[in-house]
């Protein structure tokens, strides 16, 4: 498995490339599985049925599974939160995780730099940024630019940049817990 990373402040459209993207990749014929991370309370179930119910009452986990799909749900119940090594070693084997979240840990990324935003780039104070995604030029960047309507050119860059689990894993589990997401 290869890992890469988005990263990107908030409204930099970040989810929205990614939906050009990740079609692009499968029509590549690769397996593509996502890492998100949410920085607030959600939830993927509805209440008064009945998986909804089983969590209320107080089950860890509830697993619901159809002809089309299944979806596990885990309650933390006062746990931490697991970090992007625990996570990354739940999913199951693909040839590309994209990871969007969790801006500040040691992986390989693409920052997503839309300058409407309003915020600096993240590239210079993250070593782990080796492209950039922009929809204005950066002639100071030291890295590969790449417009941010080419959705051919950031899959491109995506794959170049991407990096084996392995040495992903490496660097997590080596890294400070608030590195990677705790």
């Amino acid at each position: 498995m290869r890992i890469i990373g988005m990263a990107g402040w908030s409204g930099a459209g970040k989810t929205t490339l990614l939906t050009r993207a990740i079609p692009r990749l499968v029509a590549r014929g690769l397996k593509v599985s996502t890492l998100k991370h949410a920085h607030h309370a959600f939830d993927i179930d509805k209440p008064g049925k009945d998986s909804y119910r089983h969590r209320e009452a107080g089950a860890t986990e509830v697993l619901v599974a159809s002809e089309n799909r299944y979806a596990l749900m885990h309650e933390l119940r006062g746990a931490p939160e697991p970090n992007i090594a625990e996570l990354l070693g739940r999913l199951s084997p693909v040839d590309l995780v994209i990871i969007e979240g969790w801006k500040v840990a040691p992986y390989a990324k693409v920052e997503v730099f839309r300058q409407e935003v309003g915020k600096p780039p993240i590239y210079p104070a993250d070593p782990y940024i080796l492209g950039i995604a922009s929809d204005a030029p950066l002639p100071q960047a030291n890295l590969p630019v790449v417009a941010l309507s080419d959705t051919d050119a950031v899959v491109a860059l995506m794959l170049e940049k991407s990096e084996l689990l392995s040495v992903v894993m490496t660097r997590l589990t080596s890294a400070s817990p608030a590195l990677v997401g705790t």
